[in-house]
This record gives C-alpha cells, structure tokens and sequence, in this order.
C-alpha cells in the first residue's frame, strides 16, 4: 500500500471502521469524483465499470456505515432516491434539476442572514438548516438533459 491508502486505512481505523478494499475503493470514489452527489447505483455503476468486482448490497453497506461514522451526508431529494455527499466542507444549500435531477450547491449570505433573522424573530435560535430549491432547467442546451 502507497502512502495514499496508508492515510485512508488510518481514517478508517479512526472512526472505528476495519480497512477494506470495497471501502477505500468507494471512499477514494467520493473524494476524487467531479460529482458531488452520488447515489448507491451511481457508485456501483462507476465501481463496475472499473473492472471491480463489488455487489450493490456491499456498496448500500458501505454507505450506510460512512454515514453512520459521519463521513457522509445522505439527501433525499425529490428524485425519490437518496445521495450522498462528503460530509465536511461547510455549509451550503441545493439546486435541484426538476427535469434530470442534478444538483448544484450553492452559498448565499444574504439567505443565511434571513434565516437566522426570521427564527430570532420568531424566538428561535438556529441550529442548523437544509435548504433545497426544486427548479426547473432553463437553459436551452442543457448538457446534463436526457
């Protein structure tokens, strides 16, 4: 094992989980794919077609387990299906595609600020928030339409 895998297998162990090869295949998964939201078939479709031989019951396990030990963030938007996304790089809320379902994450101070004032007002501290806008696509060449 590389350095690489070293550090994976101690993040791992940190959290309580025995280092194996499905899981550091779909940890190493998150963390270098361009897409940030992935559901259990996504990952399983990317594994398999890299030549893994990994069944989805394995890969729903995982998961769950990651998300348990808090690595992950499971959503469950519209689409019905739930994502999951590396827990940890701060704040920020969704836009849905109503039409393919992809989402892009975004930041706004001026609705962070909103929503801190209207529960102050309403005699509410703020913990914490998901916010999920379900819009439809109006770019006319959408690369991600189907």
């Amino acid at each position: 094992m590389g350095n690489f895998d070293d550090l994976k297998s101690k993040d791992l162990k940190n959290i309580g989980l025995k280092t194996t090869l499905p899981r550091l295949k779909i940890l190493n998964l998150f963390e270098q794919s361009s897409v940030r939201h992935l559901s259990a078939e996504d990952v399983y479709k990317v594994l398999i077609s890299e030549g893994e031989d990994i069944g989805l019951a394995t890969v729903y396990r995982v998961l769950t387990q990651f998300e348990q030990a808090g690595l992950l963030e499971r959503h469950h938007f519209e689409s019905g299906k739930a994502v999951f996304e590396l827990k940890g790089d701060g704040h920020h809320d969704h836009l849905v595609c109503l039409q393919c379902g992809r989402v892009e994450e975004f930041y706004d101070a001026e609705i962070e600020k909103r929503q801190t004032a209207i529960a102050k007002d309403r005699g509410f501290t703020l913990q914490e928030h998901s916010l999920s806008l379900y819009a439809d696509c109006t770019k006319p060449n959408c690369p991600h339409r189907k």
